[in-house]
């Protein structure tokens, strides 16, 4: 990870909610929100003395769906960013626990990552969007996909508790093209993408999704997924490693 890069937490201490500077295993407090600056306050805590949560607050999650030629099987590829709708109630917190709904047989890990909004964004180019992105994180798009098929909508299937864990860190200054994701369930390695091979690059779909849809800072757009998903069972452990960022890993829920 280059010095210049910066990852952003936001995490629980002794029953309050901060955002900080994680650096190595060490956090250092920051005043305000995660968008106000990067004054410290002093107060610096391990990381094993937090809970993290969730790295961001947004008012809206989109994801973007066929974006790596590698998942497209024998579909074509698409002219534009295809975008879809997560609620902000799916999301989970590093180490929380996926939940299978009742009903649910066929559910499915998507690591992919995630870029996170830093300011207002309204009907902007590509090159305007680049700057409009504050860092990027880890997120898995739980996908029920008997239900992604069957329904009208994808709500449910994409969009049900627990089906949106994100972090554990939002890394400010990335050069994502040069960081690998990889999925491993239960240790075994079942999903490695350079993120340079995005059909559709970060300032691409922000700027698309900008032209209909008002952005605001902690908005979050989860950016596709690599090759190829399989269903997760009770006792399963998820993890999405992206170098820069870190490590989300969470359990399938017994």
């Amino acid at each position: 990870m280059k010095p210049s890069v910066k990852r952003f937490v936001r995490y629980e201490h002794q029953g309050k909610i901060s955002y900080g500077i994680l650096d190595g295993a060490v956090i250092a407090q920051i005043q305000g929100g995660l968008f106000e600056g990067e004054t410290e306050t002093g107060v610096k805590i391990g990381l094993n003395e937090a809970r993290l949560l969730w790295p961001c607050e947004p008012s809206k999650i989109l994801a973007v769906g066929l974006n790596y030629k590698s998942h497209l099987g024998d579909r074509p590829a698409p002219a534009k960013p295809e975008l879809f709708w997560k609620p902000p109630t799916c999301l989970l917190e590093p180490e929380g626990k996926i939940v299978i709904p009742e009903g649910a047989g066929n559910v499915h890990y998507e690591g992919e990552l995630v870029v996170v909004i830093g300011k207002k964004t309204k009907a902007v180019s590509p090159d305007q969007a680049a700057g409009c992105i504050f860092g990027y994180t880890c997120g898995i798009d739980v996908s029920e996909r008997d239900w992604q098929k069957g329904d009208l909508q994808w709500w449910r299937a994409k969009g049900s508790d627990t089906f949106g864990p994100l972090g554990p860190a939002i890394a400010a200054g990335l050069d994502y093209k040069a960081s690998r994701l990889q999925t491993r369930v239960n240790g075994e390695v079942k999903q490695s993408q350079f993120l340079s091979d995005l059909l559709f690059d970060p300032a691409t779909v922000v700027s698309h999704a900008s032209r209909c849809v008002t952005l605001y800072p902690g908005d979050v757009i989860y950016t596709g997924t690599p090759g190829t998903t399989s269903a997760l069972k009770p006792g399963d452990t998820v993890e999405v490693e992206i170098d820069g960022i870190g490590i989300l890993k969470n359990r399938v829920a017994a």
